[in-house]
């Protein structure tokens, strides 16, 4: 207890060193150097006017949302990205769909959601952004018990909408601590404390839990973050494990096996800098923790952090 209340009052860039050389311990020296260094980018090319550059683990963790047609319906096949902005993981997630699959494209900033709009536009080609639909909106309302499509919402009221139980497949990178961000900018790091992660936490469940009430049953939901601290990984999927019992932690080869057939999907529009390594050899860089896995920067090639978790709404 003494050395919680210890933590609470860490603040600024002393504050964040000692809390997190706390959780890292003989790691951290080495993690801290390779957050620092110049990140990596993979370039992805899909039939647009311009490219899309993003870190290859945030690639790896969109390609382990299993977006397989599922059930005899005649309706498409439905696709959420809840937390969407600025757009790359919309594309990779858009870059796996199969025909008669729509992706809706969620961003709660109007300024956000207008950069996801642009990169949706500029950079998929027609056909694949016919069926991408973006929208403004507050994720973690979407949970509410009114049945509604998104399909029959205009754009003005989807503010409004609740869609219970209606997506096939979700993925949600939740807003996030960021550390990788806030140690490369002062202004950040020094008005820095662990009250900041206790509030992100409280935000992630609310979208977690939304997320899961408009899951169809049977369909997969990925939840991730590029957060280090394990309060706002495992901490709040651990919720989710606790408040609904049918929900199921895909074990590391169905993982594997959902991210090499999705990987194949996505190759022929990727491209990785000239530095050796693949994007399977990212993934396989991936530590596992209790209900997720872990890309960090220090073994990951310079890759990451980059935490995520695959669950399945299981039929009992």
């Amino acid at each position: 207890m003494k050395q919680s209340l210890k933590k609470e009052k860490l603040s600024g860039a002393e504050g964040f060193d000692s809390y997190y050389g706390s959780l890292f311990e003989s790691r951290w020296p080495l993690l801290k150097d390779a957050l620092f260094a110049e990140p990596c980018y993979l370039e992805l090319s899909l039939g647009g006017t311009k490219p899309y550059f993003l870190d290859p683990a945030s690639v790896c963790s969109a390609l382990c949302l299993d977006t397989s047609r599922f059930g005899d319906r005649d309706e498409d096949f439905c696709i959420a990205d809840l937390c969407a902005a600025p757009g790359g993981k919309t594309l990779v997630l858009a870059s796996c769909m199969e025909k008669e699959s729509v992706l809706y494209s969620n961003e709660r900033s109007p300024a956000r959601k207008k950069r996801l709009d642009l990169v949706v536009e500029e950079t998929l080609g027609n056909e694949l952004a016919s069926r991408v639909h973006t929208s403004c909106s507050d994720a973690s309302l979407w949970g509410r018990r009114e049945k509604k499509s998104p399909a029959a919402v205009s754009a003005a009221a989807l503010s409004q909408a609740t869609f219970p139980e209606h997506f096939d497949a979700i993925f949600l990178d939740a807003p996030c601590s960021s550390e990788r961000h806030v140690l490369s900018d002062k202004k950040y790091l020094d008005i820095w404390s662990p009250a900041r992660i206790k509030g992100l936490s409280v935000e992630q469940w609310a979208l977690l839990s939304s997320a899961w009430r408009i899951l169809r049953e049977g369909g997969f939901l990925v939840y991730a973050t590029c957060a280090l601290n394990p309060q706002e990984n495992d901490g709040v999927v651990s919720r989710l494990k606790k408040k609904f019992p049918d929900a199921g932690f895909l074990s590391t080869e169905d993982v594997k096996k959902i991210f090499e057939r999705n990987m194949q999907r996505l190759l022929p529009y990727a491209k990785l800098p000239a530095t050796g390594f693949s994007l399977e050899d990212v993934f396989l860089c991936a530590e596992k923790t209790e209900f997720g896995f872990h890309i960090l920067p220090d073994t990951a090639f310079g890759c990451g952090p980059l935490y995520f978790s695959c669950i399945k709404k299981c039929n009992f």
